[in-house]
């Protein structure tokens, strides 16, 4: 790809977001009837291709239950307030009416200081887990030696190590780093790891055995890593280049497939086809779902970045609310802004492209074609 000189010093490349590309019509068209967005990975599968990502705004046990039920994936948060507090209700009640966000930021670091109980851990998977749906839990590499054998033992079918980067080769001079390949090798569960934003680090994290690889950094609504670190890779581009990543890795290990999930970018129901014509199987989705009426956030979102007790790359954000979380994944829509029916959207895509599978769908043709703000 051509690069572009920044300076006598320095050439960088173009990238993308979901907002700078649009999806291509084609010869054939289709009845949305007649159109699966089915995804499988590893032995389950989901009528809707998405996980709920692990944050407090967005899953709590009750709504991971209640997304599992309608097709998708709820993923808990085990270093939120779930396994904190043994009855979190009022703290979430509290930091939704908090008055600022300086405010927030600061009671957010206070409220997050008290420590994860194992127990908790334990009891919340099994509380989603009898329920009889998908049970996924995520943890950050730094805690994930910690207490993997707490998550394993209550029966979580997937899990997930998410972080804002994760890498194959984390290197440290203080502390025994994460073997991400021995820890994968050695689990009785499939795992998702991310994020990753280039084709390298996507290779070298497939290699360590992951059955998924989660795509993005910085590109959350609710973070400001931009801002605190500069560091951000656009979403189009970096689930390209994931996805590019993940066809060598076929060619390398003979055949094994790799999911690759757009974590970040999707606010909206258009990125939805974009991310998966880029190459994403699946995407994680946190903003669309904290602006449901039945949310933990109650229409305010943040992740764990913003509670950092030294360098907060997040804040508490105010979405509002636009109906249930049934209405924001499957409709019915009473809104034309791309805030509702997000899968009705992809359905609708996907016919109106002539597509009658995901996998297919990823060959769709993109054009570079910026939104024009108004």
């Amino acid at each position: 790809m051509t690069e572009i000189e920044i300076g006598r010093g320095k050439r960088g490349r173009r990238a993308y977001a979901f907002d700078d590309i649009a999806v291509v019509p084609s010869r054939r068209t289709r009845d949305p009837e007649d159109v699966s967005i089915a995804w499988q990975i590893d032995a389950y599968r989901f009528e809707l291709p998405f996980l709920a990502a692990p944050m407090d705004s967005v899953v709590s046990p009750a709504t991971a239950i209640a997304i599992g039920n309608l097709g998708g994936l709820g993923v808990l948060n085990l270093e939120g307030l779930w396994t904190r507090y043994e009855d979190p209700e009022p703290l979430l009640g509290e930091i939704a009416e908090l008055p600022d966000e300086a405010v927030a930021t600061r009671r957010l670091q206070e409220i997050y200081a008290a420590p994860i109980r194992e127990e908790l851990i334990g009891e919340r998977i099994r509380q989603v887990r009898e329920a009889g749906v998908v049970t996924a839990a995520a943890l950050s590499p730094q805690r994930t030696a910690q207490f993997s054998k707490a998550v394993v033992d209550a029966g979580v079918d997937l899990f997930v190590i998410r972080g804002t980067t994760v890498s194959a080769e984390h290197v440290s001079g203080h502390s025994e780093p994460l073997n991400l390949k021995q820890f994968i090798y050695e689990l009785d569960v499939p795992v998702i790891v991310g994020g990753c934003a280039t084709y390298t680090a996507a290779l070298h994290l497939m290699r360590t055995g992951a059955a998924g690889v989660l795509v993005g950094f910085g590109g959350g609504a609710a973070h400001t890593t931009r801002n605190v670190l500069g560091i951000q890779v656009p979403m189009a581009t970096a689930v390209a280049d994931v996805a590019a990543a993940r066809r060598d890795y076929m060619d390398e290990s003979g055949g094994r497939y790799v999911h690759v999930i757009a974590d970040g970018g999707v606010g909206h129901s258009g990125d939805l086809p974009k991310a998966i014509a880029c190459g994403a199987d699946a995407v994680m989705m946190g903003s669309p779902l904290a602006r449901a009426t039945d949310s933990p956030g109650r229409g305010r979102h943040w992740g764990m970045e913003a509670v950092h007790e030294e360098l907060p790359r997040g804040k508490r954000v105010n979405l509002g609310v636009v109906g249930t979380t049934e209405e924001v994944l499957l409709g019915p829509s009473h809104t034309p802004d791309g805030s509702m029916n997000f899968f009705g959207a992809l359905r609708r895509a996907m016919a109106t492209t002539g597509y009658s599978e995901l996998k297919e769908f990823q060959r769709v043709e993109v054009t570079v074609a910026p939104v024009q703000k108004v």
